[in-house]
C-alpha cells in the first residue's frame, strides 16, 4: 500500500509545506481528534504510543511524545495563536531532537458532503529549514499519522 496517496504535498513558497488530507468524516468530528487528548493519542505519532499535555487555548501549549517501535521517544511541542472552532488552528511546532528551530502551522478545516479536509501549511524560517524538514520522512510521518486517524475515525462513525 502507498502510505502517501491519500496526501497531497506542496510546496507553494520558498518557505512553505502544504499538506492536504480529506477525511470521511464531519468537520467536528476531525476537529475534535485535533483539539483533544482522548484522541490525539490514538492518531497522532503514527498510531504509536503517546503522551499528550494540551491546553487547547490561545497562549496555551502543547506537547506530544512518540514511543516509537525503534524504541526511542520522540517530543514535539508547540504553542496556540489562533483558534477559530471549527474552521482554524494556528500554532508552533517544534520538534525537541531540533530545539530552537519553530515552525507556525496553520490548519484549515473544510467539509464538503459529509467529508473534512485538512489543509495544512506550515511555514520556516528559512528555506534550509524547510528543505530540511521535507528531507526528514516528514511527509511519510505525516501520512501515517493521517492513515492512523482515518482508522481510528472509522471507529467513532
Amino acid at each position: 500500500m502507498d502510505k502517501l496517496r491519500d496526501l497531497v504535498i506542496d510546496m507553494p513558497s520558498d518557505r512553505e509545506i502544504t499538506l492536504i488530507r480529506s477525511f470521511d468524516a464531519p468537520r467536528e468530528l476531525v476537529w475534535a481528534a485535533h483539539s483533544q487528548a482522548e484522541h490525539l493519542k490514538h492518531w497522532w505519532g503514527r498510531g504509536n504510543p503517546l503522551d499528550v499535555e494540551i491546553d487547547f487555548k490561545v497562549g496555551g501549549g502543547y506537547r506530544f511524545v512518540e514511543h516509537a517501535t525503534d524504541g526511542n521517544a520522540y517530543g514535539f511541542r508547540g504553542e496556540f495563536r489562533e483558534i477559530v472552532v471549527p474552521e482554524r488552528i494556528v500554532q508552533t511546532f517544534e520538534y525537541e531532537g531540533m530545539p530552537g528551530q519553530v515552525a507556525v502551522e496553520t490548519l484549515v478545516f473544510t467539509e464538503t458532503d459529509g467529508r473534512t479536509a485538512v489543509t495544512g501549511t506550515t511555514r520556516f524560517d528559512t528555506t534550509e529549514q524547510r528543505d530540511g524538514m521535507a528531507e526528514s520522512g516528514m511527509a511519510q510521518g505525516a501520512a501515517e499519522s493521517y492513515n492512523a486517524l482515518d482508522r481510528y475515525l472509522a471507529t467513532l462513525r
